[in-house]
């Protein structure tokens, strides 16, 4: 990851353009910031075209820089590597866990169940493609998502240091997907920026609006109304 990381500090201004969804859950006046460990730019415009202002730092800041930029919530990104061996990563997520909503993807998926406690664990067969299918728990959906991942986080110790499990892969029964039960976090294993459903999973980022504005992981009914105002 550090090969992909940025240096410094940088901010986020561009949006989705002529490839916006329309309708979207607003984050107008907020303040996101992004722990980029290699981050797809589109991430980023889907956060941007919800209206929040986006502040991007590397994934090696600490909890306390962090929490100076007084954020309404903290990001964190895909990118490469093994996540048992990204402890520097992890460590700022422990800092700020409780603080901060806090919405991750792919490799910030990964990071965020290991600062809760969990572990994570090599995959036989890692998920790569644009058709890896995924069943929603809470709403009983399968989305169709882009992955491109080797590793995974351990369910066991992911439901004893607190996640409920929202996703599952229906190819070898993996977790895709958790929110913590009471904390304000919540994340997924795929890409939901990549919308090859073609937008099945962008209410996550509705989610991750809403969880800002009232400080609780999003509850499964919620997932299910925000989805369903993608048909």
């Amino acid at each position: 990851m550090k090969a992909v990381k940025p240096e410094c500090a940088y901010k986020w201004e561009e949006d989705q353009g002529d490839w916006r969804l329309g309708k979207v859950e607003r984050g107008d006046g907020l303040h996101v910031v992004a722990l980029d460990c290699g981050a797809k730019h589109n991430i980023l415009r889907n956060l941007t075209e919800r209206g929040v202002k986006v502040t991007v730092l590397p994934p090696d800041t600490t909890a306390e820089e962090i929490l100076m930029l007084r954020p309404d919530g903290l990001f964190v990104s895909n990118g490469p590597g093994d996540p048992a061996a990204l402890d520097y990563a992890v460590k700022p997520l422990k800092g700020v866990i409780g603080k901060v909503p806090i919405f991750g993807i792919c490799l910030g998926h990964q990071l965020l169940g290991r600062a809760i406690g969990a572990t994570t664990f090599k995959l036989k067969f890692g998920h790569r493609g644009g058709n890896q299918p995924v069943k929603n728990l809470d709403t009983g959906r399968v989305e169709i998502t882009s992955q491109n991942h080797g590793f995974a986080v351990e369910e066991k110790s992911l439901e004893a240091a607190g996640g409920v499990i929202t996703h599952i892969n229906l190819n070898d029964n993996t977790v895709e997907g958790f929110r913590h039960k009471s904390l304000p976090i919540f994340s997924v294993q795929y890409h939901p920026e990549a919308s090859p459903g073609p937008h099945d999973a962008a209410y996550l980022f509705d989610a991750f609006m809403e969880m800002m504005k009232t400080g609780k992981p999003p509850t499964g009914q919620r997932l299910a109304e925000l989805q369903a105002l993608r048909e």
